[in-house]
């Protein structure tokens, strides 16, 4: 039975929703998977496609195969994170604490009631190198720097923007974490005494990360800033021994904050 209640899905939702389908797969998706996974009749999908490709946005990789995201898109994020000044400000306090720990280190901002990576850079010159895609949204639950984030906030406001984006499918955290909201609290509690995150094999196996909240004298945090890297070289002793300068690099970056209206207006949205 059809709810009456629920909002109906407009043209422009679809359009997104499709946009943010194909950001998750650079390879490629058929149209069957994507009507599918979107639940959407193949004939609507396909024209809200065509006008996609129309635009520029999107293009198909041959005659009736996949469908992939143009750079037209992400042109447009990096003109806009340009254009704020956020990258020129944190990029060389985030170069100096990849050359520190060695480590990938990167910065994600605050926009409503997400986290999202803005910019990063790579410690790591040998060996295994973690580096996962940015621009994406963290997961809240079971990252570093979704940690960080929620320690800043009062309980109930950290288990609502839990609640909202969910804790995942098993595949998409590690063995270590935690998928209850009690077991979530009592990390973040620890959390907080320490001053900065810290995870082990929570966000995917075999990796630890650790992440200290951007905050904005006076208000919330703006983002926050992580370090991750293979749990044989980011052990617990050298997470310890990073605390510092990760937690004096976040006070830099707050320090910087005041230039950049990306970090001074992106809190989260109370509705």
């Amino acid at each position: 039975m059809t709810n009456s209640t629920a909002a109906p899905v407009g043209t422009v939702d679809r359009t997104l929703r499709i946009l943010e389908t194909l950001a998750a797969h650079p390879g490629g998706v058929p149209l069957a998977e994507i009507a599918a996974d979107l639940h959407l009749p193949r004939s609507a999908c396909h024209r809200l496609l065509a006008d996609l490709v129309r635009c520029g946005y999107v293009r198909q990789l041959r005659e009736m195969g996949d469908y992939t995201l143009t750079t037209r898109l992400p042109a447009l994020g990096l003109s806009f994170l340009g254009g704020t000044g956020i990258v020129d400000i944190a990029q060389p306090i985030i170069d100096r604490l990849a050359e520190v720990s060695g480590e990938l280190v990167r910065l994600a901002l605050v926009d409503g009631d997400r986290l999202t990576f803005v910019a990063k850079a790579q410690g790591a010159r040998a060996g295994l190198r973690y580096d996962p895609d940015m621009g994406i949204d963290v997961r809240l639950s079971c990252s570093a720097g979704g940690h960080a984030w929620l320690m800043t906030l009062t309980e109930e406001r950290a288990t609502e923007l839990v609640a909202r984006q969910g804790f995942g499918p098993p595949r998409e955290y590690g063995p270590k974490a935690p998928t209850t909201f009690k077991a979530l609290m009592k990390v973040l509690e620890e959390d907080r005494k320490r001053g900065f995150s810290l995870i082990v094999e929570q966000y995917a196996p075999g990796m630890c990360a650790m992440a200290a909240p951007v905050m904005r004298r006076g208000d919330d945090a703006a983002g926050v800033i992580t370090i991750a890297g293979p749990m044989q070289r980011l052990t617990a002793a050298r997470m310890q021994a990073l605390g510092r300068p990760l937690v004096q690099a976040a006070a830099e970056l707050a320090m910087a904050a005041s230039s950049s209206p990306l970090m001074r207006a992106r809190g989260p949205r109370t509705n």
